[in-house]
């Protein structure tokens, strides 16, 4: 069973998180090998502003350069990858699906089984893109979404397999104007479905990164990711997640962004 390394909140274009980003995907390389032994998921906010179409390019190119390299990489996106994270447009959906899906006609949830994992991924932002509600960074899935969700883990192709969901939103935590709205409907079809729940967004402040969440909704292990960058100044992490354990104390942080080379 592959690793799984957990980035999140990028921000590239961001002070110094675009350089940051290079020195972990750089250190991922060198470090983590075989590459064909990780799934890298990020779980948003790629760049800090989708308007700038060189913060949008630097991530990609970086995601890129992982790929080229050998590594799986899944992606979803944030607020920020709609705009600047407060005021979105909905022109921005169709381009990350392009970019990163090769059509902007693909759907979510993002399912992709690999080995004897399915990675489930869902767009927490692109409901929130209608003209009354686009001012603010909170998320919602919408019914349609949770419908698809809900199918998909009714099939029996998941069927032995660990499922892993991720995510842009926070979906426990209530803070206003950032929360996720319909938490409530994505834990009544998720409860005891899932083994591993990943998401970012949250990032203030070093209580936000350093949560964990684990048997939350009846899943194993939960984590936010905070800011891989350190964005902020907040602490960054780049969790290494070893699914062949059923004990969460053997993720670590893989402190991508150290100097390991020098």
């Amino acid at each position: 069973m592959k690793k799984i390394i957990h980035l999140s909140d990028l921000h590239v274009g961001y002070r110094n998180c675009g350089k940051r980003f290079h020195k972990i995907v750089g250190n991922i390389k060198t470090l983590q090998q075989p590459a064909e032994n990780f799934i890298i998921v990020i779980t948003g906010d790629l760049a800090d502003n989708a308007n700038i179409n060189e913060q949008r390019e630097e991530a990609a190119y970086c995601i890129e350069e992982l790929q080229r390299a050998g590594f799986r990489v899944l992606v979803v996106p944030g607020n920020h990858d709609y705009g600047t994270g407060t005021i979105g447009n909905p022109v921005f959906v169709s381009m990350f699906k392009n970019r990163f899906f090769g059509t902007g006609e693909a759907n979510y949830p993002r399912l992709d089984i690999i080995d004897d994992m399915a990675f489930i991924g869902l767009d927490s932002t692109a409901e929130e893109l209608s003209w009354y509600d686009r001012l603010l960074a909170q998320g919602e899935l919408g019914k349609d979404q949770l419908l698809r969700l809900k199918n998909i883990l009714e099939d029996p192709l998941l069927y032995k397999r660990k499922i892993i969901v991720y995510l842009h939103h926070h979906p426990f935590d209530f803070k206003v104007g950032r929360q996720l709205k319909d938490s409530d409907n994505l834990k009544e079809v998720l409860k005891n479905r899932a083994d591993l729940l990943l998401f970012g967004h949250y990032h203030r402040s070093k209580a936000d990164a350093l949560k964990i969440y684990h048997g939350k909704w009846g899943i194993a292990r939960c984590y936010n990711a905070g800011s891989a960058t350190h964005k902020n100044g907040n602490p960054g992490f780049h969790r290494v997640i070893d699914m062949t354990s059923s004990d969460p104390v053997n993720d670590y942080d893989g402190k991508f962004d150290t100097d390991y080379m020098t």
